[in-house]
């Protein structure tokens, strides 16, 4: 069995592993320690990243999942092929390009379960003149921070629509997911990109003295980004998701995932996905988006059935889940 890791804070400082005991695995007070990496404080993945940890904690005590903050999904990626965190969450845009080996090689990671989805949208005061995505051409856009899979997914969904996020409008890139709905609020930024229920940033907008309005793509546009972009589908965010927000907002997106390192023991990530199971309620409980982070769920979002880690996969059939 392989260490699990501790990872010092902030993120930049060097990562150090740690092995203790003959079997290799850290044990702290008797429980196997996962490093679960998550995202920049401010964005949905670490609120996801607390719920969850503290719910798979709940439900099998012999397991300490501890999150750890890291710039995102497109860091989790490297970190999780080294070893230096044990799970971590990623959008499904940037775990299909690992995956698939596009722009870099084909990345040796499996999933623990599917998240939530994820619908990509823009938010704004709902004061501003702003009502679809050519108006907003031209204009300053927080699409979020440069780590975020979020904003693997605004290229993915403007590239659809023959737009460019750098090039078609003024881009900012955030230290921290966190500073950009005051950027919408004070007027420094047109819009905020984002995507999925219950998502931080959202909440700010809507919550704020104006309002929120979301722009996504229409009907027309949502077929010819998926005809360019097949992984993506189309999902829709249901009415009142958001203070203010009393119509559905039909866009495209895909799941987000837990994501394991090659190497973690089958019989971790079994009773991480039995935990899981166990706490579904628990989890939805806590975060509104967490709802959907299901096994069943897992099953279907999975892009291919061998894609899912052979523990959760045996736990799954013991279940009954999976036959």
């Amino acid at each position: 069995m392989t260490a699990a890791r501790n990872i010092a804070a902030p993120w930049a400082i060097l990562f150090a592993a740690v092995a203790i005991g003959v079997s290799g695995e850290v044990a702290a007070q008797g429980k196997t320690v996962v490093v679960l990496g998550t995202a920049t404080p401010g964005g949905g993945f670490p609120v996801y990243g607390a719920a969850y940890s503290s719910t798979i904690n709940e439900m099998d005590p012999t397991l300490s999942v501890e999150p750890r903050n890291t710039k995102g999904s497109t860091e989790n990626v490297p970190l999780l092929e080294v070893g230096k965190i044990d799970i971590g969450q990623v959008t499904g845009e940037v775990a299909y390009e690992a995956i698939a080996g596009i722009g870099r090689p084909p990345a040796d990671l499996r999933i623990l379960n599917a998240m939530y989805s994820n619908p990509g949208m823009f938010v704004m005061r709902a004061d501003s003149p702003y009502r679809t995505i050519v108006d907003l051409k031209g204009k300053a856009i927080a699409w979020g921070a440069r780590g975020s899979g979020l904003v693997v997914l605004a290229r993915y969904v403007l590239e659809g629509l023959d737009l460019d996020i750098n090039k078609d409008f003024q881009a900012i890139y955030l230290d921290q997911a966190g500073d950009g709905p005051a950027m919408v609020l004070d007027g420094r930024a047109a819009a905020l990109w984002g995507g999925g229920a219950g998502w931080p940033g959202f909440v700010a907008v809507a919550n704020g003295p104006a309002g929120a309005r979301f722009i996504a793509p229409g009907e027309d546009d949502i077929k010819r980004i998926v005809a360019k972009h097949p992984f993506l589908r189309p999902i829709t965010l249901p009415a009142g998701t958001y203070a203010g927000q009393d119509a559905p907002v039909p866009s495209v997106g895909s799941w987000a995932f837990v994501l394991a390192r090659p190497s973690l023991p089958d019989h971790v990530a079994y009773r991480i996905a039995r935990a899981l199971h166990k706490g579904e309620a628990t989890l939805g409980s806590r975060l509104a988006q967490a709802r959907e982070s299901t096994l069943a769920n897992t099953l279907a979002a999975a892009p291919r059935q061998d894609l899912i880690h052979p523990g959760v996969l045996r736990y799954m059939r013991d279940a009954g889940i999976l036959r």
